[in-house]
Parts: structure tokens; C-alpha cells; sequence
């Protein structure tokens, strides 16, 4: 069997991750009507937890993956990733699917910029101006001064910026951490965080809210139904599995070549919406995702022509 190079293993990881994400927002906001957030994300991560113990750890360093050396990183990393999830959950609750992940799409420009700012990776004039083109896309899509803006339309921009920081971070650690130990360190944030959350408002007594993103995140505590049991083993085997893949894609190869593939989540997101949530984009919707696929997809075929993707040293585990 041939061996991937980096660009390859980034590159189908990264595929197989935006896969489970995008099955994980449609079930996040199937459930957005009926339980708070922070309960749906502790279950959501315990589950993640147990997979990655039982499953992820035994394929690679067993115990081992909770040794590290750099605390601090990893629980830096873990509370924007945390923030990204929060924010853009948040999001969804008020706004259709594909809006919301279309939106979130800056996310990828915003990886290029800090790839360049940060990492001293290399972006030429044509891939800044794609940038462009994508930016135009997301005013597009949120239309800022019409009716057709919303407050909570912000919200997937938030997580965008989080998001962002979270692959900048997997590259500074990647050459001495694990996929699975950042991936075991991120649900570890999510329970912490989660388990105060819900000791500071999971009794609902600020949860008499009208606007549908504050209902979310201050809704009382209920036992889930039995109804949606599978909804919650779904949603917690495929983060696991989607964090631990998406950890490694970035930390195989660069960033600015791995985040265009993210960009798979927007097509998902429709056909999910109009399946599933019975949610229709307009023409403007069409016209913003458009420009923003395309300047993903330039992207990632610029990077491929003007240079080849360097080879990272070997990894320790």
C-alpha cells in the first residue's frame, strides 16, 4: 500500500473531518429547540471522551496521550475551540444552516491571514485577492444595513476568528503533540467549561428569553428523551472522531493548504437545510457562496501551482 504524503493525509483528513462537523451542526441545531447548549455540549463530550480512551488512544499512544509538556497551549487551545463551538451553536439556533456555515467561511481567509502573520507562511497577490473575493461573499451573505441583518448573523464571524486561532495554535504544537492528545485535551475544556456553565445557569433562571440563541444558551437543564438518545451517540462519536482528523490535517501539513477543504461543509449545509429543515437559500444566498467557494476553491489550486507543499519533519508520539 502507498503511503500518503502530508498534503495527501491533511487533505483527506481534513475531507473526513468537514463530514462529521457537518452531521454534528445539523444535529446540534435539531436539538437547539429543546435543551441548552452547554448540557447538549458536556453529553456531546463525555461520549468524545469515552471514544477517544477506548478507540483513539489505543491506536496510538494509550495513556500516553494525556502526557504533555505544554499545559497551558493545550488548554488555550481548547478554551478557543470551546469559544468557536459556543458562538457558532449559538448562531444556529437563530439562523438557517447553511446561512450560518456560509458565514463561518471567513474562517478559512482568516487561517490564510494568520498562516502568513503568525506561522511566516508565504500568500501571494493572487491568493490576497481571492481573499477578497471571499470577504465580498460573507457581506453578501450577511448583508449589513438591510432588513435582512440580523445580530445573530455576528455570531458565526465570532467563531470564525476562535476557529481560526484553534489551527494556528495545532500548528505550534503539532510538532510535539499528538492528534490525540489535542483532541483529548479539547473535549477535557469542553467538559470543564460545560460543567460550570451548567452550575451557573442550568437551573433556567435566566432562561425566559424570546431571541432563540439566548433561549439556547440559558435554557434549564432537562433529561434528554429517550427519542434523542441517538441523536447525542451520534453527535459524540463523530466529534471525537472529526477532532481528532482535523488535528491531524493541520498538524501534518500547512495551514493555508489544509483550510480550503473546509469549504466541503458549505454544499453540505444546503443540502442538509433544505432536506432536513426544509430551509431554501435566495439568489443573494446563491451569489454569496458562490464567491466564497470559489475563492476557497482558487485558493487551494493556487497553492498547488505556484509551490509543492513542504514536508514536515517526523513527528514524535
Amino acid at each position: 500500500m502507498t503511503k500518503l504524503s502530508p498534503p495527501q493525509l491533511g487533505a483527506l483528513c481534513a475531507t473526513a473531518a468537514v463530514l462529521f462537523f457537518s452531521i454534528n451542526d445539523v444535529a446540534i441545531k435539531f436539538l437547539s429547540g429543546g435543551y441548552a447548549l452547554h448540557q447538549v455540549v458536556l453529553i456531546r463530550s463525555l461520549i468524545g471522551l469515552a471514544i477517544i480512551l477506548t478507540v483513539i488512544a489505543p491506536m496510538t499512544n494509550g495513556w500516553a496521550i494525556a502526557r504533555t509538556k505544554r499545559l497551558k497551549m493545550h488548554m488555550l487551545r481548547g478554551l478557543c475551540v470551546v469559544a468557536a463551538n459556543m458562538t457558532f451553536f449559538l448562531g444556529l439556533a437563530a439562523m438557517p444552516l447553511a446561512d450560518a456555515v456560509a458565514i463561518f467561511f471567513i474562517c478559512p481567509l482568516i487561517i490564510t491571514v494568520f498562516s502568513v502573520v503568525f506561522l511566516k507562511e508565504t500568500v501571494g497577490p493572487r491568493r490576497w485577492a481571492a481573499i477578497a473575493v471571499g470577504l465580498i461573499g460573507v457581506v453578501i451573505m450577511m448583508r449589513p444595513g438591510t432588513t435582512a441583518f440580523q445580530l445573530a448573523s455576528l455570531l458565526p464571524v465570532a467563531a470564525a476568528f476562535c476557529y481560526a486561532a484553534v489551527h494556528v495554535l495545532a500548528r505550534r504544537l503539532g510538532g510535539t503533540e499528538s492528534a490525540a492528545t489535542m483532541a483529548f485535551y479539547i473535549q477535557i475544556m469542553f467538559i470543564s467549561v460545560c460543567i460550570v456553565m451548567g452550575l451557573a445557569v442550568g437551573d433556567g433562571k435566566f432562561g425566559n428569553q424570546t431571541d432563540p440563541s439566548l433561549m439556547f444558551l440559558l435554557r434549564a437543564w432537562s433529561w434528554p428523551l429517550a427519542a434523542d438518545y441517538p441523536v447525542f451517540i451520534v453527535i459524540g462519536i463523530g466529534v471525537a472522531i472529526a477532532g481528532f482528523l482535523i488535528s491531524q490535517a493541520y498538524r501534518v501539513t500547512e495551514a493555508s493548504f489544509v483550510a480550503p477543504f473546509e469549504y466541503l461543509a458549505l454544499p453540505l449545509s444546503v443540502v442538509w437545510g433544505m432536506v432536513i429543515f426544509g430551509e431554501f437559500p435566495d439568489g443573494w444566498d446563491y451569489v454569496g457562496m458562490t464567491l466564497i467557494l470559489g475563492s476557497g476553491l482558487f485558493t487551494a489550486w493556487r497553492e498547488m501551482q505556484t509551490k509543492p507543499i513542504t514536508l514536515q519533519r517526523p513527528l514524535r508520539r
